[in-house]
């Protein structure tokens, strides 16, 4: 009888141990959003301790609440992100498929959005230049305002993509900017409500200011800047105004690297250093000017201010060190770095800073910026009242040269 009665119960115990054995394996094995792990050696680097990673790892996939809804893609592209983010350089960065899309748009010069160049300053979201005639320039944003917030969310941990992203969007729709800036001494706090429109990166603005003084505004260093530069000198040249040039780099964010060796190379003779590319562990390079030098008897200043950045910066740099020309305005941003961008698996990329820029006289422009020769300011009445006491200090320095 004891027999009769223990036979079945064994039975139920071992139809609910394979029951359970079944579910246990679903327990284990990814699901749901979960793929196989592949590739998980592959390029991994000599005596690097990873078991902490893939401790971590296992364990999200093991006890996870909703370990059935997640994203192992997603998930990987966070720890990119996090390992990137961990280097402390705010311009190397991780760009997934869409952001390395709109990284090409920069360069060919064409995009949506409101006509800032931005960047981190002391890990604070900063405006580094409005582009002209856009609608932050309109609305009255400055190179140096900070931004708070982008449509209500906070900027304190965004990154510079991430900023890129959220302030583009649909021409016509609205985004709004929580700005601040200092004033009279004070942090003022205000709202800025922009529309956003088709924005053209322009590049050159030219003028004969008096009758032997021209003034050239450069304000981009992207792929038409030699070219335009050309149209603008010889346009000049027909007025016979090529003798005194105000080279005006203010609210310039700068570019590509080749370009500002060639608007350099108008003012210097050839093989003159240019900048220095320091890229660690005692390598450097000098970078110098090439044959050009149509500009080099011709007298110069140049104007500069917080919104002069990058390819500004080293152009300013080289021709005060090489010639001493005067610089006139403002301490420039400071973005004196130099970026590579590699393309990655699945339509990804990495923005990776390989160098840092020096002076030929071997000063940082990163840590530095670019001090000017003779400081004057700009300030946000003289901008609304359309005054420009930086530009008329230039006109009196350059008549005196």
């Amino acid at each position: 009888m004891k027999y009769r009665i223990l036979i079945p119960v064994i039975l139920i115990f071992l139809v609910f141990g394979f029951l359970g054995g079944m579910e246990f394996q679903k327990f284990q094995e990814p699901s749901g959003g979960l793929r196989e792990l592949i590739n998980r050696d592959l390029g991994q680097p000599e005596a690097v301790d990873f078991s902490l990673f893939w401790d971590a790892w296992n364990l999200v996939h093991e006890r996870y609440v909703g370990r059935s809804e997640l994203d192992t893609r997603k998930m990987v592209f966070g720890a990119i992100e996090g390992m990137v983010d961990s280097i402390g350089d705010p311009f190397t960065v991780f760009l997934k498929a869409e952001e390395s899309k709109r990284l090409q748009e920069d360069i060919s010069g064409e995009f949506a959005g409101i006509g800032i160049e931005i960047g981190l300053r002391d890990r604070v979201l900063t405006v580094i230049s409005p582009l002209d005639d856009t609608p932050a320039a309109k609305a009255g944003i400055v190179a140096g305002d900070r931004i708070l917030s982008i449509n209500g969310d906070l900027t304190g941990d965004i990154t510079i993509d991430e900023a890129v992203s959220k302030i583009r969007g649909r021409r016509g729709s609205k985004v709004v900017l929580t700005i601040s800036r200092d004033k009279d001494g004070e942090e003022e706090t205000k709202d800025f409500e922009l529309i956003r429109d088709k924005i053209k990166v322009p590049t050159v603005k030219w003028t004969k200011i008096e009758p032997n003084i021209g003034h050239i505004r450069l304000l981009s260093f992207n792929q038409i800047a030699k070219d335009e530069f050309d149209k603008a000198l010889g346009e000049l040249k027909k007025q016979d105004v090529d003798k005194k040039l105000i080279l005006d780099l203010r609210n310039n964010p700068g570019g590509l690297l080749n370009l500002a060796i060639d608007i350099s190379s108008y003012f210097l003779e050839p093989g003159r250093v240019v900048v220095i590319e320091d890229f660690g562990d005692n390598l450097r390079e000098e970078l110098k000017s090439k044959p050009n030098g149509f500009l080099k008897d011709t007298k110069v200043v140049i104007l500069i201010n917080k919104g002069s950045a990058s390819a500004s910066e080293i152009v300013a740099g080289a021709l005060h060190d090489n010639k001493e020309v005067k610089l006139i305005g403002e301490t420039t941003f400071g973005k004196g770095s130099v970026q590579q961008v590699e393309d990655l698996r699945f339509k990804t990329a990495l923005k990776v800073t390989v160098a840092k820029w020096l002076t030929p006289k071997g000063r940082s422009i990163s840590d530095e910026g670019i001090e000017p020769d003779i400081k004057v300011e700009r300030t946000e009445e003289d901008i609304k009242n359309d005054r420009d006491p930086q530009l008329e200090k230039a006109i009196e320095v350059i008549k005196n040269l």
